[in-house]
């Protein structure tokens, strides 16, 4: 159901408001308090405008283009898969990508300019290798409650598997890459600097636009692939484009931040309920959503054990966590 373009930009308008002072609290607050006002009228001291630019810009902008990314790709497989518990930390692809990086890092990782591209490459295979697992169990499948179930099975193997595998990595691994391994996979933007942000924000912004160009064809594949058919819908480019996008964008952001769960449940489920099924606007809109609560969860990871730093993606987890059995509840009691 299209909603009106008024509700619509006001939706998208609050949603960008609220991100940007999200972004503009982020910006002053920290182990080192920044004034703002100073940076704009250029009376800051040296050191604040040094941490500024090369440590706390990098870090905002990341976590703007790692929380629409992760929100945006759990609303695209949402309508991709037709139900609402798909995401990429559920089915897997978070953790896919997770052991190909860890991989990377222990056997391959050099300390030459090819390692960062290493890194990325390894974290874009491991999420399309697992996206191609969980899209080939959904279509032998079909629909319906077992396959729902099918998925959340396939993507409880994929992540125990990764799990063991990511064990013996770290059983072989040194003591730097072990330490490596372990601040790495709790989820963190402290890897935020300008040489791997830059590259990361290209990328990012190349899979965002791919998952925006799907909301007209995922709107229509809401009607069954039968109907879709009929209006000229090409199924098969459809999944291919969304498949590629996701894997693309969730493995950069895995390969910088590790593992940051839930955005991509948490953020569009909520949203879907409140603004229904369009992807015109529920796309967008996640995607503000997800930089939104992630900035906001970054800052209070830096802030409330400061100078200590507590791992973002532990935040998400314990959010999206009891939100997830929460809906696992309602589901059955429905049934």
């Amino acid at each position: 159901m299209r909603l009106p373009l008024s509700r619509t930009s006001r939706v998208l308008a609050g949603l960008t408001a609220a991100l940007l002072l999200a972004l503009a609290w982020a910006a002053a607050s920290g182990a080192l308090g920044i004034s703002l006002w100073g940076l704009i009228s250029g009376q800051a001291d040296p050191l604040s405008i040094q941490v500024w630019w090369q440590l706390r810009l990098p870090r905002l902008l990341l976590g703007v283009a790692v929380g629409a990314m992760l929100a945006g790709s759990g609303a695209a497989m949402q309508g991709l898969f037709r139900n609402p518990l798909a995401d990429p930390t559920l089915l897997g692809l978070a953790s896919g990508a997770g052991l190909f990086v860890a991989v990377w890092i222990v056997l391959f990782q050099n300390s030459g300019t090819g390692s960062l591209y290493g890194q990325f490459a390894a974290g874009f295979l491991g999420a399309l290798c697992v996206c191609l697992i969980v899209f080939g169990i959904a279509k032998r499948q079909g629909g319906g409650s077992a396959a729902v179930m099918t998925l959340l099975l396939a993507g409880l193997a994929i992540n125990t598997l990764a799990g063991a595998g990511g064990g013996v990595l770290a059983f072989i691994a040194s003591d730097e890459q072990l330490r490596q391994l372990s601040l790495w996979g709790m989820g963190t933007l402290t890897n935020a600097l300008w040489r791997t942000t830059a590259l990361a924000l290209v990328l990012i912004a190349v899979a965002l636009w791919l998952l925006m160009r799907s909301a007209r064809e995922l709107d229509l594949l809401q009607l069954g692939e039968a109907t879709a058919h009929a209006a000229g819908l090409d199924a098969a480019r459809l999944k291919r484009r969304v498949v590629i996008a996701t894997s693309l964008g969730v493995g950069i952001c895995v390969a910088l931040t590790g593992v940051i769960g839930f955005l991509g449940l948490l953020v569009p489920h909520c949203l879907r309920l409140w603004l229904g099924p369009g992807h015109r606007l529920l796309l967008p809109a996640s995607m503000l959503g997800g930089a939104l609560l992630l900035v906001v969860a970054d800052t209070l990871a830096r802030t409330v054990a400061a100078p200590a730093e507590i791992p973002v993606g532990l935040l998400t987890s314990l959010l999206g966590g009891p939100y997830f059995l929460y809906l696992l509840m309602r589901r059955n009691r429905a049934c």
